[in-house]
């Protein structure tokens, strides 16, 4: 077996083609769009090259034949925020052969190594959280946008390697038209009756407010808050909301506000793995005319909330559910397109919000894990700290 750097043409492909042989026989996966995984591997679209590097392999056997790969990266930004320096490992991909999964892995942590690393984590993104983390262990239905799906087998691999885990995450799942419980009920009353508490979706006309206040939010409730976060800038946000704006629905973006200034958000877009699985990985000209027509036919029956937040000093006063009863206002409307929602995974770190999808009447779908490899296996393992926990 031989490791080779992926640096032209036919590394690149082959780096995207293994997945269509891994899967072949798997009804459930959706091939990505090579576009997505290309992009974040090219330092013209992705942001994370100007704070760090990336470097990725494919794994070939004695027939040439490839039969993995692996990429690895170092956000020179949240890299020193650990006990120890760490890195990132992802997009990970292989035969069920521990020789050629530790051969990967090898790779990595020598090359981490060489630049200062003490840990690596995987499988991540180098990028944001909302696309290709975690390593999925329970719950193999189809893929979400972005999302990491791979065989059980892969678990075997990276805990027989050394790795342990660092956080768990979990996907939580509703029927849109479920009623809400009492619970909830009895909350967004008590909210409504404040006029200082209000509600409101997104329309395209104020796009970029609403892009602001969702950035309020999110500095608010996650910086400072979550080891390893790093503040979101105007640019980051205005380019986060370009890139989801061709499959944006406004009726899915919900705000709370008090006295006026953003204090939530729940956010969502439809599941366009639903019009991406027939396109085959490809947005060529017939690629997008596929997509068109599926979006066009509303193909899609499934929200994803991709991000949930409360700043911390609305937090247990059940704003979440009074942001459920607004959007039921919509959702339960005749022709309203959508019958199921599944929630972007939390962190087993953030009981807070892990509570909050299940006020919402959200319960666990999917479980995906966040490895943590040191360097040094004498030093003392610690999990993801828990977020407000002293």
């Amino acid at each position: 077996m031989k490791l080779i750097e992926v640096s032209d043409p036919f590394t690149r492909k082959a780096f995207l083609k293994l997945p269509l042989r891994l899967y072949k026989d798997d009804p459930h996966w959706i091939r990505p769009l090579d576009v997505d995984i290309a992009d974040v591997f090219n330092p013209h679209t992705n942001e994370y090259f100007s704070q760090g590097e990336c470097i990725r392999w494919i794994l070939q056997d004695e027939d040439e034949e490839t039969i993995g790969r692996i990429a690895a990266f170092i956000n020179q930004k949240t890299a020193y925020s650990f006990d120890q320096p760490t890195g990132g490992i992802g997009f990970f991909e292989c035969i069920n052969d521990q020789q050629a999964a530790f051969m990967l892995f090898d790779q990595c942590k020598n090359w981490l190594e060489e630049r200062g690393m003490e840990a690596m984590d995987g499988p991540i993104n180098f990028g944001h959280r909302d696309r290709w983390w975690g390593l999925l262990v329970e719950g193999f239905y189809p893929p979400n946008y972005c999302a990491n799906y791979n065989p059980l087998y892969y678990k075997d691999l990276f805990e027989a390697y050394g790795f342990k885990t660092y956080f768990n995450q979990y996907t939580y799942y509703r029927k849109i038209s479920e009623d809400s419980s009492d619970k909830i009920k009895q909350k967004a009353a008590r909210i409504k009756r404040n006029p200082d508490y209000t509600f409101a979706h997104a329309t395209l006309k104020h796009l970029d407010k609403y892009v602001e206040d969702f950035r309020t939010v999110y500095n608010k409730a996650w910086t400072s808050h979550e080891e390893g976060i790093e503040e979101m800038t105007q640019i980051q946000a205005k380019e986060l909301m370009k890139k989801l704006k061709p499959i944006l629905d406004v009726e899915l973006l919900w705000y709370a506000y008090y006295q006026g200034e953003p204090i939530a958000f729940f956010l969502c877009i439809p599941d366009v793995n639903q019009y991406i699985r027939h396109v085959n990985g490809k947005l060529n000209f017939w690629g997008k005319l596929k997509f068109l027509y599926h979006k066009l036919m509303k193909h899609c029956n499934k929200a994803i909330g991709i991000i949930f937040g409360v700043i911390p000093r609305f937090q247990g006063r059940g704003i979440e559910s009074a942001i459920v009863d607004a959007f039921s206002t919509v959702a339960w409307a005749d022709g309203f397109p959508y019958e199921h929602i599944e929630m972007s995974w939390i962190g087993d770190f953030n009981p807070t919000m892990m509570q909050v999808a299940e006020n919402v009447g959200g319960s666990i779908h999917k479980k995906h894990i966040t490895y943590r490899k040191l360097f040094d296996a004498s030093k003392p393992f610690k999990r993801a700290p828990i977020i407000g926990k002293k």
